[in-house]
């Protein structure tokens, strides 16, 4: 019963791998059953049970969040291009579609976005994600390495977390016109609070982007500092980036206890080393460290 169970699931999977990788291409349900191996006759109800949505809707919210991404993130592309990749034949659909869904429109939401809206709005899909797309982490995972200090500019976030998109889009913003691309200066979140403090005013969080440039002063926005260097705890994670915090926890509740280490006087932080939607998010990759005491 229960490797059939596991079959099943693996076969669902399946399924949302196959929709992230080809959210340019057709996604009828006739396709989407043949690579789970279904019948297309009761695939739909089988999705729909399993994840809480049904396919059509599940790649409806998938493509927009792709566009979101792009509307919010990449001023290059425009807003006529991203309603094409979304599968939208013409413009003024997608903007219904996108207002419907957000409250504004895609012109609107590249100005300005609204995150409150834009975070209910795919609570279905994070949930339907991680119905079977928990990750989980084993000792080999984990490697410890030596890493060197890393001179940052620094944007930080402090106060509630659904307003962290915002911040988000200036610091992009900035590290664009300064030149730092991610290719070429990599990306660091350090963060200096719980994921979900019991007050979301104290979240706490800095975007980084190491860079051995001079800092010009942007306000009060961006500072100098530096992540400091030494033994790390390093946990790779593939996948869905947005939410760190199982790996987080396996870190600080199973790996370190087990291992004999003790954890060094500065927050866990992660490097981002590629991005959804530039990936799709299944390919994102993001590694966690933990900063280590060095050993007597």
């Amino acid at each position: 019963m229960k490797t059939a169970l596991q079959n099943y699931q693996a076969r669902m999977r399946r399924v949302l791998d196959y929709i992230d990788r080809h959210l340019d291409s057709e996604l009828d349900l006739e396709t989407v059953s043949r690579i789970a191996a279904f019948s297309k006759f009761h695939f739909h109800r089988q999705f729909t049970a399993t994840f809480g949505l049904s396919v059509h809707r599940y790649v409806q919210l998938a493509r927009l969040k792709r566009a979101s991404h792009r509307l919010a993130y990449r001023d290059a592309q425009s807003v006529t291009d991203i309603a094409m990749d979304a599968g939208y034949e013409a413009p003024d659909a997608f903007a219904r579609a996108f207002r419907q869904r957000f409250g504004q429109s895609p012109s609107s939401f590249r100005k300005s976005p609204d995150w409150e809206p834009w975070l209910a709005a795919f609570g279905p899909l994070d949930n339907a994600r991680s119905k079977l797309m928990q990750k989980t982490f084993t000792t080999d995972d984990v490697k410890i390495r030596d890493v060197p200090p890393t001179p940052v500019a620094i944007m930080e976030h402090r106060g509630d977390p659904a307003t962290l998109g915002a911040t988000i889009q200036r610091f992009i913003a900035w590290r664009m016109a300064a030149g730092l691309h991610p290719k070429t200066s990599p990306t660091f979140n350090v963060w200096r609070s719980e994921r979900r403090p019991a007050s979301p005013a104290d979240y706490s969080v800095d975007l980084c982007v190491g860079t051995d440039q001079p800092i010009e002063a942007n306000g009060k926005e961006i500072k100098a500092g530096e992540i400091p260097g030494g033994r790390c705890a390093v946990l790779p994670v593939v996948g869905n980036t947005d939410n760190l915090e199982p790996a987080a926890l396996y870190l600080y509740r199973d790996w370190l206890p087990a291992s004999g280490e003790e954890a060094r006087d500065f927050p866990i932080y992660c490097q981002r080393l590629s991005f959804f939607p530039e990936v799709p998010e299944h390919e994102a990759v993001a590694e966690l460290f933990l900063p280590l005491k060095y050993r007597r």
